[in-house]
């Protein structure tokens, strides 16, 4: 959210234009990787593991091909398809339709300093973050949906997992 909608955003549609966040997202996020100040202001907290240290960090194409193996040694064949989905289902919806959509159409619960919008009320798709609008204007909080009618598939997730004590929320 450093450059929301501006033009050092990487995501946004008022800067690339609608089709560019949409298919060529993910490009547009390994661009804005190379911002090492960015990086590491925004990157606290994040995993600092030996396999980010020595595959991610390094050789992001490793680790793609990493998942490749992993999901054809515990699926077959079907790994490569199950591989083939997840190439195109995570940079079309995370890059493409939650920042690119989600700050060109959709509905507003808040007035925030950008064109965020809250794509549809049902959060089931991208595990809530359909209600973009939502968590630009509480970036903090785990709970996506604001109105009675606006379902967040991600928090209802996390508070079934708090009740079993698989998970809990850290102190903010």
């Amino acid at each position: 959210h450093r450059f929301t909608d501006q033009f050092n955003d990487p995501h946004s549609p008022q800067v690339y234009g609608i089709l560019n966040v949409l298919f060529k997202g993910a490009w547009l996020y390994d661009l804005a990787s190379k911002d090492r100040d960015m990086v590491q202001q925004y990157g606290v907290g994040t995993p600092d593991d030996w396999v980010e240290r020595n595959i991610y960090s390094k050789y992001s194409v490793h680790g793609i091909l990493l998942l490749l193996i992993i999901n054809t040694l515990c699926f077959n064949g079907w790994g490569i398809l199950i591989w083939l989905l997840q190439m195109a289902w995570i940079p079309f919806w995370a890059a493409g339709v939650i920042n690119g959509i989600g700050h060109y159409w959709g509905y507003r619960n808040n007035r925030t300093n950008d064109h965020s919008r809250n794509i549809i009320p049902f959060g089931f798709i991208i595990g809530g973050e359909e209600l973009h609008n939502n968590h630009h204007n509480n970036p903090a909080s785990v709970k996506l949906s604001e109105k009675w009618w606006e379902i967040d598939i991600g928090y209802i997730y996390l508070r079934v997992l708090m009740l079993l004590r698989l998970a809990r929320l850290r102190e903010q």
